[in-house]
């Protein structure tokens, strides 16, 4: 075996270690219904015990509670359904009225893919170059998020939409962009240089980002 091809191996070796120790560890048992203890931490209670309700959900029938924008979401996670513990998956269902969005945001542990229940959506992310890629998705179609890439979508139907998402991992996270900034403790003097915006700006920022901080001018 040549040095090159030896060196390509190793790359590709590696490469394939990468993805592996990206995403969640593979479950080492049939399936684990936590236990409901209040801890972080999701023991199985014992398998003679599970049942088949607890591989089954039923709370995405209908749609969640709308906010004021206009979107609702319905996440589900071993919190909610048993069944997904330790299989590192979830899911979620999101609904938009005729113009609501979903504000740019991203999953620092899962890809995201979302298929188009409902609606037309414009719906898109953005690589680590700063490069958009979004289109308006139809009915039936679907679009991968890469894992920890910021995405977004908007209903641009004059009908209500409705999104499925399945993540990679049982537990995602999720970051909003405008809240991660404006409605965390970032310093304002940092703010204020990072966006040319003045005080009085961030400010305003703040108070709509995070109603419940107390900030001044």
């Amino acid at each position: 075996m040549s040095p090159k091809t030896t060196i390509v191996l190793l790359l590709q070796g590696l490469s394939l270690f990468s993805l592996v120790l990206a995403s969640d560890p593979d479950p080492v048992q049939d399936f684990c219904i936590p236990n409901p203890t209040p801890t972080t931490i999701h023991p199985c209670k014992d398998a003679a015990e599970a049942t088949a309700g607890d591989f089954v959900f039923s709370g995405m029938k209908t749609p969640g509670n709308f906010s004021e924008t206009g979107f609702a979401s319905i996440p589900v996670n071993p919190a909610t359904f048993p069944g997904l513990n330790t299989m590192g998956m979830s899911f979620v269902r999101a609904d938009f009225k005729p113009g609501a969005i979903n504000p740019p945001h991203f999953h620092p542990r899962a890809t995201e893919i979302a298929h188009v229940v409902e609606g037309r959506l414009y719906a898109g992310f953005v690589d680590s170059n700063n490069k958009v890629f979004a289109r308006v998705l139809e009915k039936g179609e679907v679009m991968v998020f890469p894992r920890g890439l910021m995405h977004f979508q908007m209903n641009v139907g004059e009908v209500p939409a409705t999104i499925f998402g399945s993540f990679n991992s049982q537990n995602p996270g999720s970051q909003r962009i405008p809240s991660a900034v404006f409605g965390s403790g970032i310093d304002n003097s940092l703010l204020e240089k990072a966006f040319g915006l003045s005080s009085k700006e961030i400010v305003m920022m703040r108070r709509k980002f995070d109603p419940k901080a107390t900030v001044k001018p």
